[in-house]
């Protein structure tokens, strides 16, 4: 018998964003165009342009970046020649905020309602790290149950479990610099600062949560019809209502991609696909297995 072939598609989150990015479709291709057009009339604000023209220091701020993200990634997965000829996605996953993309290219939600929660998300995460300053570092060369007890020392938490030996962590500004410090003694080959607005996945997004939990409460969220590899549990799910409870769970608890990306292969990935902007996820997925194929939608580098 032969084994069958199974595509993953995986959505990139924020960090993956660069001024111009999304240009080129909006150019070449109607469906894409279409895309942006709803983006901008859905926000009641001129999003395309953000994407195409930034400034920079605009389009990097939470509230803009993760729609921004989000509707580029959607452009991608309409419009790209590369998705025309390969079979449907057998699972799809989102880094972060890539998975409120993921909720929309399995069905779960619309693109107009879910574009509506990833601006008030950015602005509810952006709040909440004003009201309680942090940040984030990423920690390479630990392994996590080192990381873990760096946390438990200085009052950070895992963020992200991206892949061996690159693991995100977060927590408040006045923890980051013993954890880093905590790190480089326990042997961190590097310790770098996270360009963001907060402490994401940790316990400092509670109000973003709260405010979320508002923002879903009205919203009908469908059953997927494609598994949906959950960020916290990096479980299959398809339940529409324990996707509705994953975007809120997500804020304050670690994006578990490394699992995420095992437990694919596991269930007989070969191929996954990064749909949007950047390769972000590309590099990690071939640090995590070198006997997949790992291909991109987007093969410009950001200028």
């Amino acid at each position: 018998m032969v084994a069958q072939h199974k595509i993953a598609y995986v959505f990139p989150g924020q960090g993956s964003q660069w001024t111009g990015m999304g240009r080129d479709l909006y150019a070449s291709f109607p469906e894409a165009k279409a895309v942006f057009e709803e983006a901008d009339s859905v926000l009641d604000f001129p999003l395309s342009r953000t994407c195409f023209e930034g400034p920079d220091e605009v389009l990097r701020q939470t509230v803009n970046a993760q729609p921004a993200i989000m509707t580029v990634s959607i452009a991608y997965l309409r419009s790209s020649p590369l998705l025309r000829d390969r079979p449907q996605p057998s699972f799809v996953a989102g880094h972060s905020l890539g998975e409120y993309t993921a909720l929309v290219a399995a069905g779960t939600l619309s693109f107009a309602d879910a574009l509506r929660l990833a601006r008030k998300r950015g602005r509810l995460m952006q709040e909440a790290g004003d009201k309680t300053p942090g940040g984030m570092l990423a920690v390479i060369g630990l392994d996590e149950a080192i990381v873990q007890s760096i946390c438990q020392a200085t009052g950070m938490e895992i963020a992200n479990v991206n892949c061996p030996g690159q693991i995100a962590i977060s927590g408040p500004s006045q923890a980051l610099e013993p954890a880093a410090r905590l790190a480089k003694e326990k042997g961190a080959q590097k310790v770098i600062p996270l360009a963001v607005s907060g402490a994401f996945h940790s316990r400092l997004m509670k109000p973003a949560a709260e405010g979320m939990a508002q923002a879903v409460a009205g919203l009908h969220f469908k059953d997927a019809s494609i598994p949906v590899i959950a960020n916290t549990t990096a479980q299959l799910v398809t339940s529409g209502d324990d996707l509705k409870a994953e975007l809120l769970n997500q804020l304050c608890h670690s994006v578990m991609w490394q699992r995420s990306v095992e437990l694919m292969i596991k269930e007989g990935t070969t191929e996954f696909v990064e749909v949007g902007p950047g390769q972000v996820l590309a590099g990690l997925i071939r640090r995590i297995s070198r006997e997949v194929k790992v291909v991109n939608t987007e093969t410009r580098k950001p200028q």
